[in-house]
C-alpha cells in the first residue's frame, strides 16, 4: 500500500512538544513516528506550527447551531431556552437537517475536529409519525458527517417522556419512539460502516421512565456501544427526581445498570459527593461542556473531584454557543480558577488529553487522540504565528494552543491520513460560512 509522509514542525506526542517529527501513514493509520527529522523528508507534506490529534467534539446537538445569536438575546433561563429550541427543531426535515449538519461538521472541520458525538433525538416528523426511513433524519446526519469528512459516533437517543410519568409534549412528539422497546427497534436499524459509529443515549432521567433505563443500557451493552446521558444539568431535574423516585438521577442510573466504563454523563453539573463516588468508582466518564454550561447559566461542574475519583473526561460544544474545542479545554480550568479562586487544576497536556483521546475513548474509538504508531490517522495542526499565538518559544506550544489559540488558528485539519482542511479552506466545503447562513436562513420563521 503507498505510504504518505507528513513532516510536522512541531508535534504534541504527549506529554511533550517535539520539533521535526515525521508521520508516516498507510491505509488512514499512522505506522511510523520519527522524531528528530531536522528537514522535511523528500515528498512529505509540510504541516507548519502545532500538530496535536485530532479534536473530538464528544457532544454535539447539530441543529442547536441554527440558534446562535437569536438565544442570546436578553434574559431568560435554560427552560426558555428549550423553548426557542422546541420551535427550531420543528421545523427540521431530512433534507434541511442535512444541510445544516453539513455546514456544522465542516465548521468543526475547520476548527480541528475529527470526530462528533451527535446525540440525536430528531427521529421523527414533528406530529410524531415516523418517516418512511425511521431513521431518515439519522442517516441524514451520518451522510453530512461523510460529506464534510469527519466521523460520527450517532448517539440514538431514547426520549420518552415530557417530565416523571408526563407523556411527551406537542413538541416533543418528533423525538419519542414511545417505548424503550420500540426505541431499541428503530436503532437496531442503523448500521455502522467506515466513520461511522452507532451508540446509544438516554436523553435525562426526566425523559426515559426508570423502568425502561435497563432497556436502553442493555441495547448498548450487548453491541459494545457507547451509552450517554444528560446528567444533573439542571437542580431542577434533581429537585424533580428526588419527588419521584426518592434518590438522585445519578443513584437512580446506578440502580438501573445505566453507569459503567462504556457510558458518559453529561455535564454532570450538580452532583452530591455519593454521586461523584457512583460515577468515578464505575468509571463512567464525564463530558463537561463549558462553553453551553455558562451559556445556559447551569453553573460549574465538579470535574476536579470527579476525575480524582476515577470519572475520565471529555468535552463538547454542546449547543454549539461556539465550536472551538481549545476554548472548551481552557474553559475547564478557567472555570475551575473562578469557582475555586486557586490556579493550576490542569496542565495544558491534561486538558489536551481530554479535547483528544479522552473524547475519542467517550464516542467508542478508542484507537484514535494519538500520534503513534496503529492509532487512526487523524491530526490538525495550529498556527503559531497568528496574533494569538505568536511570541512564546516552540517549547510551550501546548500551553499558548490551549491558553491563547482558537479555533480560527487550526490551518490544517487531516482524517484517516487525507486532508479536510488545506491551509484553512474545507475540500469540500469551500465557502462554510454561506453554508451555515443559507441552511439557517431556511428555518427561520
Amino acid at each position: 500500500m503507498p505510504v504518505t509522509t507528513y513532516w510536522l514542525e512541531h508535534a504534541w506526542l504527549d506529554p511533550v512538544v517535539e520539533p521535526g517529527v515525521a508521520l508516516e501513514v498507510t491505509d488512514g493509520r499512522i505506522t511510523a513516528v520519527r522524531t528528530g527529522t531536522g528537514t522535511p523528508p523528500p515528498g512529505a507534506t509540510v504541516l507548519r506550527g502545532l500538530t496535536i490529534p485530532g479534536l473530538a467534539n464528544a457532544h454535539s446537538h447539530a441543529f442547536h447551531r441554527a440558534l446562535r445569536g437569536s438565544v442570546q438575546v436578553g434574559s431568560g433561563t435554560f427552560w426558555t431556552w428549550r423553548d426557542t429550541m422546541y420551535r427550531t427543531a420543528a421545523r427540521l426535515t431530512p433534507d434541511s437537517y442535512h444541510a445544516l449538519a453539513l455546514a456544522v461538521y465542516a465548521e468543526m472541520a475547520l476548527a480541528g475536529i475529527t470526530a462528533v458525538g451527535e446525540f440525536h433525538y430528531l427521529h421523527h416528523n414533528p406530529g410524531g409519525i415516523p418517516y418512511a426511513d425511521p431513521n431518515a433524519m439519522g442517516e441524514a446526519l451520518i451522510a453530512a458527517a461523510g460529506e464534510a469528512g469527519i466521523r460520527i459516533t450517532l448517539l440514538d437517543t431514547a426520549y420518552l417522556s415530557a417530565g416523571f410519568g408526563e407523556p411527551p409534549s406537542r413538541h416533543q412528539r418528533r423525538f419519542s419512539d414511545g417505548t424503550a422497546d420500540a426505541w431499541a427497534e428503530r436503532a437496531a436499524g442503523l448500521k455502522e460502516r467506515e466513520g461511522v459509529r452507532i451508540g446509544a443515549a438516554v436523553h435525562s432521567v426526566r425523559a426515559v421512565p426508570a423502568d425502561q433505563l435497563a432497556t436502553v443500557a442493555q441495547w448498548a451493552q450487548e453491541r459494545g456501544a457507547p451509552l450517554h446521558v444528560h446528567l444533573s444539568e439542571q437542580t431542577a431535574e434533581n429537585d424533580a427526581c428526588r419527588a419521584a423516585h426518592g434518590r438522585t438521577p445519578t443513584r437512580l442510573l446506578a440502580d438501573h445498570g445505566v453507569l459503567g466504563p462504556d457510558t458518559t454523563g453529561v455535564h454532570n453539573t450538580h452532583l452530591t459527593g455519593e454521586d461523584i463516588e457512583l460515577l468515578g468508582g464505575s468509571s463512567t466518564g464525564t463530558c463537561m461542556c463549558p462553553t453551553t454550561e455558562r451559556d445556559l447559566a447551569d453553573g460549574i461542574g465538579p470535574a476536579v473531584a470527579l476525575q480524582r475519583a476515577g470519572s475520565p473526561l471529555s468535552l463538547g460544544s454542546d449547543s454549539h454557543a461556539v465550536i472551538d474545542l481549545l476554548e472548551e479545554a481552557r474553559a475547564l480550568e478557567l472555570d475551575e480558577r473562578l469557582r475555586s479562586r486557586t490556579r493550576g487544576h490542569w496542565t495544558a497536556a491534561a486538558l489536551l488529553r481530554a479535547a483528544t483521546a479522552g473524547g475519542h475513548a467517550a464516542l467508542g474509538v478508542p484507537d484514535a487522540g494519538r500520534l503513534e504508531p496503529g492509532a487512526r490517522a487523524d491530526f490538525a495542526t495550529i498556527a503559531l504565528d497568528t496574533v494569538r499565538t505568536a511570541g512564546p518559544p516552540a517549547r510551550l506550544a501546548a500551553e499558548t494552543a490551549v491558553f491563547a489559540g482558537s479555533a480560527a488558528d487550526v490551518r490544517h485539519t487531516v482524517v484517516a491520513g487525507r486532508h479536510v482542511v488545506r491551509d484553512g479552506v474545507h475540500d469540500r466545503v469551500p465557502d462554510v460560512p454561506r453554508a451555515l447562513a443559507e441552511s439557517i436562513a431556511a428555518l427561520r420563521d
